[in-house]
C-alpha cells in the first residue's frame, strides 16, 4: 500500500503509525491495509500482529455469522492476533449489519471498502455501525470522493485510505 495514505478526521497522514495486517484472500482489495499476510504466515509468527478478517468470509450463504470450521479458523485467528477488526464491502447488504452486532462490536477497526465511486452505501454502513453502538475506528478505503469527507465524518467514520494521485493532487506530498 505504498501508494495510499491514511488520513484521520483531521487530514494527517497516519499511515507510518498503522499496524493493521490484512489476511489476504482472493478478494483483498487494493488500499485495504498497508501489509498483508496470509493465515499460515500468522500462525508462524511469534508475535500477534494487528489482523483484518474479510466479514464475507466469515458468513453463511443467508448472511448470518457461519459455524463449524469458519467459527474455529476465525477464533484461531483472534487467538494469533494482538487486535482483531474486519473489512466489509459497501455491497454488503446494510441490514444484515445489526443482526451481526454482537460480532461487531468486538471490532477494534471496521474498514468499508468502497468498490464503485457512484456506491453511497458506505455513508448507511457507518451509520448504522454508530447506530447499534460500535465505538471503534471506521475506515473508509477504495472509491469514493474526497468531496464525501465531510459527509463521512459526521456519519462518524474516523479515518480514510486515499490513493497517491488523489492525495498529491490537494496536498502536493512528495
Amino acid at each position: 500500500m505504498a501508494n495510499h495514505h491514511i488520513l484521520d478526521s483531521q487530514g494527517v497522514d497516519i499511515s507510518h503509525n498503522d499496524s493493521w495486517h490484512a489476511l489476504t484472500t482472493d478478494t483483498l482489495p487494493d488500499g485495504i491495509a498497508s501489509i498483508d499476510l496470509t493465515l499460515l504466515e500468522l500462525l508462524q509468527r511469534q508475535e500477534k500482529p494487528d489482523v483484518l478478517v474479510p466479514l464475507a468470509d466469515l458468513l453463511d450463504g443467508s448472511g448470518a455469522l457461519a459455524t463449524g470450521l469458519v467459527k474455529e479458523v476465525y477464533e484461531l485467528i483472534v487467538q494469533h492476533s494482538s487486535r482483531i477488526g474486519l473489512w466489509v464491502t459497501a455491497d454488503t447488504d446494510t441490514n444484515a449489519l445489526a443482526a451481526l452486532s454482537e460480532l461487531l462490536l468486538k471490532q477494534d477497526l471496521i474498514v468499508i471498502h468502497v468498490p464503485k465511486f457512484a456506491d453511497g452505501r458506505n455513508f448507511s454502513f457507518a451509520q448504522t455501525l454508530r447506530q447499534i453502538g460500535y465505538q471503534g475506528e471506521i475506515r473508509v478505503a477504495g472509491a469514493f470522493g474526497r468531496d464525501q469527507i465531510a459527509y463521512l465524518l459526521r456519519v462518524g467514520v474516523d479515518s480514510f485510505v486515499l490513493n497517491e494521485h488523489d492525495l498529491q493532487s490537494d496536498f502536493n506530498i512528495s
